[in-house]
């Protein structure tokens, strides 16, 4: 275990078969529940450091690299967002986190949080989905930007990462698209290009519409006005169809919650704490 300048302790475990690099900043508060986060496609949980900077110092917040991607090696056998829930359980029993934690999915990781919340609905307390959708079965993205997600260069590549950006991303990225290759390649840790194509194809043909309503957890949608990976028009069927949701649009596009963190977290720590 290794700890970094800020406090966070790094570890690499194994649960459910899988060996995950992990991160945990310490909260300042026990009574606070732990903060559960789980990343977009591609990237390693350095690239969520802004967000966790961000975040109230109270509260733990956890992190992971998924099989593959970061300092997790890649997987022996390929996953998919069912038998991937039991894994994140496993990796919070490993971690000391036995009681309900709080969980945040970003993009890819939305999908899991989904999942984990209706498969282990007694280890997640609240659920925080941001620039993310129901999966197969959703509003799609434009072909040109569903097109440039299937391969892992943007994450290899910061000149076409720059390149790029303002049409995948939206938001602010579309006037300063070198902000999102310093976002993409600062610090971060790339894994080989299968641990890519395997969290793709774990989430290949997969939607959370028929389950929607079994998820029961008080719930935040955060959403980008100008997200053309996951057009809003998703976050307000999800805010319509869960039990329990409310829905903060921003002005922003997908990876806002890392580039506009300082306006997005206290949103999110105002629910958690609410």
């Amino acid at each position: 275990m290794s700890s970094t300048s800020s406090g966070e302790r790094v570890r690499t475990i194994t649960a459910g078969g899988r060996t995950l690099r992990t991160s945990v900043r310490p909260g300042t508060d026990t009574d606070v529940p732990p903060l559960l986060l789980m990343n977009g496609i591609g990237a390693s949980l350095e690239v969520l450091q802004p967000f966790v900077d961000a975040l109230d110092r109270r509260r733990t917040v956890v992190r992971f690299d998924v099989p593959g991607v970061g300092g997790s090696p890649p997987p022996v056998v390929p996953y998919n967002l069912a038998t991937f829930g039991p894994v994140v359980t496993g990796l919070l029993d490993r971690l000391g986190f036995t009681r309900a934690v709080d969980v945040l999915g970003l993009s890819w990781g939305g999908g899991l949080a989904q999942h984990f919340a209706v498969q282990h609905r007694r280890r997640c307390r609240r659920l925080v989905l941001a620039a993310t959708g129901t999966g197969a079965l959703m509003v799609p993205a434009h072909p040109r930007v569903l097109g440039r997600m299937l391969t892992p260069r943007r994450h290899r590549d910061p000149e076409y990462a720059r390149r790029i950006a303002g049409d995948i991303y939206g938001g602010t990225m579309r006037s300063e698209p070198e902000r999102a290759a310093r976002v993409l390649h600062a610090e971060t840790r790339l894994g080989p290009r299968r641990g890519y194509y395997y969290q793709l194809a774990a989430s290949t043909g997969w939607s959370s519409l028929p389950f929607l309503r079994l998820i029961r957890q008080p719930t935040l949608i955060l959403a980008g006005d100008d997200d053309p990976i996951v057009p809003a028009v998703n976050a307000r069927l999800m805010t319509r169809l869960l039990p329990d949701a409310r829905l903060h649009l921003y002005r922003g596009g997908h990876i806002a919650l890392v580039t506009e963190a300082a306006e997005l977290a206290p949103v999110v720590d105002g629910f958690l704490d609410g």
